[in-house]
Parts: structure tokens; sequence; C-alpha cells
């Protein structure tokens, strides 16, 4: 719900959205965190035409509070939308961010149009709406998997490994670990490998019949349990700008300023999405305190989940910015906190996030330590103090 200090319907909506349900198991180096995408469902379409269709609802929809002034409801403005998904490896995410869209806009015949000689055309598919959506390959910038080839990155989770956080998880899980073995096909059952164990017994449980009669729920639940654990330990820290946050660290530069184009008189956009991983939303909720008043949603959030930050203004011209969240299947959104309150002025929210941000390949380079792979090797370090500490000037 909007609140109530503010005038009716909202100025615009900055969303990140999980893909959907893939079929491959995708690995991922425990001690690297670099990998592939594996390729969307049937199912995971189905998943995120949904999402789409449920946002349609509750920003397109005039009879919703949470309604989009002056957006179009029926045939897609392309300029009101900007949407961005990480093409990388396989397809799921970027044809996660189409299937969203196909819900969100659904195709309609008022789209047609009249050629000079008469004749109408309606778009193919019955009018399917076609949105741009920008895909932003693995090497062209690191913002949507700014934790591969990190060489601080990887250092965290050295430390994680080697820790005392870890190995008392590793002690607890022991008996799960030992139970699973049987039905992990040759996978390392270390607790240290504990995401790619529950995305193997995950993806198996859904897609393989044989698999689904005979493995035991209540070890998937297990899976899920420490699977959970173990990456809100990988992608948080314990400072906002730490190098665990950061899977956020290099999404927010682009949110604020979204969010800040929304609020100018020439503005167009109402709708900003970035289809992503999980791991943006344990960062997020982890930098923002939203886990402190909702310990639940800690962890891995399921296939098309959304996280919608909501821009309205009060009566008295300022902006205010409200944090929801739709995890997966569930029907609602639900209103999250930030640091303890359930919004946030939106000069407030830059001022508190701004400073940590990784905002260019080049600041990202130097937050990582890497001066060679994924455009690094471009830039002259030879003056950075940090990277050349034989340097007399300041970075």
């Amino acid at each position: 719900m909007v609140n109530t200090s503010t005038s009716a319907g909202l100025v615009g909506v900055v969303l990140l959205a999980r893909h959907g349900d893939r079929l491959s198991t995708v690995y991922q180096d425990p001690a690297t965190y670099n990998s592939t995408q594996g390729y969307l469902t049937p199912f995971g379409a189905q998943q995120e035409y949904q999402l789409g269709q449920f946002l349609r609802n509750t920003y397109l929809n005039p009879g919703s509070p949470s309604y989009i002034k002056g957006i179009n409801t029926n045939v897609v403005d392309v300029d009101q939308l900007y949407v961005r998904a990480d093409a990388g490896g396989g397809d799921v995410i970027l044809d996660s961010a189409y299937a969203l869209l196909q819900g969100l806009y659904p195709p309609t015949p008022n789209g047609t149009i009249t050629l000079a000689n008469g004749q109408v055309v309606t778009p193919p598919l019955g009018g399917y709406q076609y949105v741009p959506v920008e895909s932003l390959e693995y090497w062209q910038a690191p913002s949507l998997t700014s934790w591969m080839e990190c060489e601080y990155f990887q250092a965290h989770l050295g430390r994680l490994n080697s820790g005392v956080v870890f190995k008392d998880l590793t002690a607890t899980a022991a008996p799960f670990l030992e139970a699973v073995t049987p039905y992990l096909n040759g996978l390392n059952n270390s607790f240290l490998n504990m995401w790619n164990i529950y995305d193997y017994l995950n993806v198996q449980y859904t897609h393989n019949k044989t698999f689904y009669n005979n493995f035991p729920k209540t070890l998937l639940d297990q899976a899920r349990y420490f699977a959970n654990q173990h990456e809100q330990n990988v992608f948080t820290d314990s400072v906002i700008n730490g190098v665990g946050q950061i899977a956020i660290r290099t999404l927010w530069p682009e949110m604020l300023w979204s969010l800040g184009n929304m609020t100018l008189p020439n503005n167009k956009v109402k709708i900003a999405l970035t289809e992503v991983d999980y791991k943006p939303f344990i960062s997020l909720f982890n930098v923002t305190n939203a886990t402190v008043t909702n310990p639940n949603i800690s962890g891995i959030a399921d296939y098309a989940s959304v996280v919608a930050l909501e821009l309205s203004q009060d009566t008295q011209g300022q902006y205010n910015v409200a944090m929801k969240f739709k995890n997966g299947t569930d029907n609602e959104l639900r209103t999250l906190q930030f640091w303890g309150s359930n919004s946030i002025s939106l000069d407030k929210l830059v001022s508190s996030i701004a400073w940590s941000t990784i905002n260019s390949t080049v600041n990202w380079c130097f937050s990582c330590n890497q001066t060679v792979l994924r455009g690094c090797s471009v830039f002259n370090y030879s003056n950075d103090p940090f990277l050349n500490p034989t340097s007399a000037t300041g970075y």
C-alpha cells in the first residue's frame, strides 16, 4: 500500500527480479564462485510470466493503490520501461526477463496500424508487444556479476571457508551430508560445496521423476536450510562497503540513478527492471538491515522473486522510497524496512548508500584488486598507492 501521506499513485518503481526455473544444474566453484548460466524451462517461463501478470495488476491497474501515475496500461510505451538482464553463459536470466514482460504487457490487438494503402496490420501472436531488453554479457561490464574474477571476493571466500562459522556449520551439517551422499551422483559432499549440493538436489527433485519418487523431501528441506546459511554468509559482510556485499554494490548506482531520474520533469521511465540471480537479494537485505525485522527473508530468494523500490511523493513535495518483496510464489508484496523504517526519503537513501557503491569498471577493478581480467588491463595503475605501493600519488 502507498503511504497515506502521499498523493494517489506512485511516481515509478525500480524492480529486481530473480530468474525462473532452469533445467541444468549450475556449478559454482566454491573457491571463486565463477559459473555459467543454465537454460530457462517452460516451468520457469511460466513462473516469470505469472510474476509479470502480478506486477501488471499491482502497478498498471488504475484501481490498485500502487498504480503508477501516467503509465500506459495496455499498449506499451517502450520509453516508459528500462529493462536489463545478464546474458552470460546460458539464457535463463535474459529469457526470464522476456517472459516477465509478456505477463506485464500481454498481446493486444490495440497495437494494430493502418498502412498508407489502407491495409490494417496486427503484430503476430495476437498482438505480441516487443519490449527492448538491454542484455549485458559477462565481458562487457562487471555490474551484474561483480563477484566473479574479483580477487578480494575470493579472499573473502577463503576466510569464510577456513573460519569458525563454517567449521561450526560443517559439524552441524555432518549428519545431513552423510545421509544425502548416496543421492549426489558423485558430487562433492563437503559443506563448502553446499550451494552445488542444494542446487543439484533441487533440480533433480523438480525434473527427474525417479529421483522425485525416491528422494526424501526432508533431505531437500535440510539442503535448503544449510544452503541458506552458507549463501547468507558468502554474500554479506560486517560493513556496508565490504566485499561480501559486492553483488548489490554494483547494482545500486543504476537503481539510485533510475529513482533520481523518475523525479525529473522530462523523465519518461516509470519502471526500471533488472533481472538477476539470487545473490543481490541477500546483499540488499543485509545492507538495508531488512533481515533484522524480517529474518525469514535471509538466504536464497525463490525463483521469480522480486524486490520493488516504490517511489512516491508526499504533499510537501518530498520523494520517498518504500521497499517491497514478493518471494517466488507468494501472492502479495510485503513491506520491508530500511534501517528500521517502512519508508525513507530518496535523499536519505542516496546519502546512506552512494558512498559504498561501485559505479564503474575502473572502480570495480580497484575494489577487487583486479588489474588484468574483465577489462581492467586497459587502466593505468602506476599511480595507485594501493595497487602499486611504490607510487607517491593518491588514487
